[in-house]
């Protein structure tokens, strides 16, 4: 039987970064993963040649964690900003700028020229009465069950071509999802209390993109966000930490003052492995033991990181004093573990499908929509999303394509979007959810609405390749609901000593969020051995 100091359970950035943590405070440290790779959703596939981020592909610079981090990797010489020359956002009507300066496409000024081409003058006047309501106006509360909603707020300040043609399509590209369905303080907190100090929403932003950083609000790295999980597996695996990937853990029990976690592969057929939480033989009942039963996932292929690399055998039993879950699929475990937590509901996040796209299409080197276009409500003729002009976005990727060639990047699906009945196509009907079509009618349809949100005919024979990653309940909602049932998570682990929770599941979406909380846990943690107590996390 294994003993170990702490097991990690999900090794996206989230696991990975505390797992380094409690290591660097000398704990020996265990990861496990139900996925065939590490990073979560910060992955890499090959596409015509290039390697290129098949999720998440820039950072949030606000806080400082992430580029902290990197530097700590030996990356900050990689870190890099964007082109400067912003997004698009596609409407009905046509398409415009998104304001240079805002948040979550809220504008600190409406009046700005980029703002009125993409909202009209109409919607300019209307959104600068903004500067003359009452602060208490748009506070109350919204949709979402309890405290305010953005697209209340946004509504009752600004009005509705503001929150239709700019908020809507930035929200739905950053957290998947409708702005009357999320909590102001869950999406951007200081918000409310900003706009109580300064009297206006558009001062409000404007006092809070002031105090963010200087330079871009977003940030990537030279080669690809994948490079980052790349250090950290490497980083680990320096540190002695194995990661092992095909193991899925499927339920917790307690057992007398102890606890049991069970888990299993990821089939009917294979036997059920268990991992258990209990005190370590004549240790005090306050010093709970995990001890863990893992087995690889039948059909898990192997991962494609070999540094830091160890496979699970078919059953093994591991003991730990500390566990850490950081994954959504932690809430079903919860529960048993932790007394008080039944009946939990977070938010499951939407279903993802990435289309990316290389083409000889020198007619692109302009970058007719800067560095992408999102799609707001409404337009029809579109089915995606939003773009990401890969190679217009990043100097990195030009450099890699060479002169003539693009890559670019459609997004499909969206909590609570249509996935009934069927589309019209120039070939004639398909499934009304494009995370329904096949390759190459997937590929087909990205083809088509790159062509109309870039404003530039792309024809097939201009495809040189393209690709497809799922992402299954990604981007959970930050809605008030999901942040009620994280706050009750958060105060319930509190008290459960070598147990702690941490991951966009509870962060929030980015690693913006992701990277200091999880580093927030793996303190708590080490603080615990510290004081002798339960952490407050």
């Amino acid at each position: 039987m294994e003993s170990w100091d702490a097991v990690v359970v999900g090794a996206g950035v989230g696991g990975l970064v505390a797992a380094r943590d409690l290591a660097a405070g000398g704990l020996r440290v265990l990861v496990v993963e139900q996925r065939a790779t590490p990073g979560g959703s910060v992955g890499r596939h090959e596409v015509a040649g290039l390697t290129l981020d098949s999720g998440a592909e820039s950072f949030a610079t606000r806080g400082g964690a992430v580029a902290a981090l990197a530097d700590e990797l030996g990356l900050g010489a990689r870190i890099v900003a964007p082109n400067p020359r912003g997004a698009w956002v596609q409407l009905a009507s046509g398409a415009g700028p998104l304001p240079r300066t805002g948040l979550l496409g809220i504008p600190a000024d409406p009046w700005s020229r980029d703002v009125r081409q993409t909202i009209g003058l109409v919607g300019a006047l209307r959104a600068v009465l903004d500067r003359v309501l009452p602060a208490r106006v748009g506070t109350g509360a919204g949709s979402a069950g309890s405290g305010t909603t953005l697209g209340a707020l946004v509504r009752a300040r600004m009005g509705r071509r503001v929150l239709d043609r700019l908020v809507r399509p930035v929200v739905a590209g950053v957290h998947a999802a409708d702005p009357d369905d999320l909590a102001v303080d869950a999406v951007s907190p200081g918000l409310l209390a900003a706009l109580a100090a300064h009297g206006s929403l558009g001062s409000a932003v404007g006092h809070l993109r002031a105090l963010a950083p200087a330079g871009a609000a977003v940030a990537g790295l030279d080669g690809g966000m994948h490079v980052l999980v790349d250090a950290l597996v490497t980083d680990l695996a320096e540190r002695g930490v194995p990661v092992r990937t095909g193991v899925r853990v499927e339920a917790v029990q307690r057992i007398g003052a102890a606890q049991r976690v069970e888990a299993e592969p990821g089939g009917t057929t294979a036997p059920t492995f268990e991992i258990t939480l209990g005190a370590v033989p004549g240790a005090a009942p306050t010093a709970p033991t995990f001890e863990i039963t893992l087995g690889a996932v039948p059909g898990a292929a192997p991962t494609a990181r070999p540094i830091g690399r160890a496979e699970a055998p078919p059953e093994l039993v591991v003991r730990a004093d500390r566990l850490v879950l950081t994954t959504a699929e932690a809430a079903g475990l919860l529960p048993a573990v932790v007394p008080g937590l039944g009946d939990l509901h977070p938010d499951p996040g939407a279903d993802v499908v990435l289309v990316t796209l290389v083409l000889d299409a020198p007619e692109l080197d302009a970058a007719p929509r800067g560095t992408g276009v999102l799609v707001a409500p409404g337009v029809h003729r579109v089915r995606a999303k939003a773009l990401t002009h890969g190679t217009a976005k990043w100097a990195w990727l030009a450099r890699d394509a060479g002169p003539g060639r693009h890559v670019v990047r459609l997004s499909y699906g969206v909590a609570g979007s249509p996935a009934v009945g069927t589309y019209a196509t120039p070939e004639g009907t398909e499934p009304a959810d494009p995370r329904a079509l096949g390759d190459g009618a997937l590929a087909a349809l990205a083809l088509r609405d790159a062509s109309t949100l870039l404003g530039v005919t792309l024809s097939a024979d201009q495809l040189v390749a393209s690709a497809r990653v799922a992402w299954s309940q990604a981007l959970p909602r930050p809605s008030a609901a999901h942040s009620a049932t994280v706050a009750r998570v958060r105060a319930a682990v509190a008290g459960v000593r070598g147990l702690a929770v941490c991951g966009a599941w509870v962060a929030g979406n980015g690693l913006a969020s992701v990277v200091p909380d999880a580093r927030r846990a793996a303190d708590a943690l080490l603080q615990e051995d510290r004081d002798g107590a339960p952490s407050a996390l």
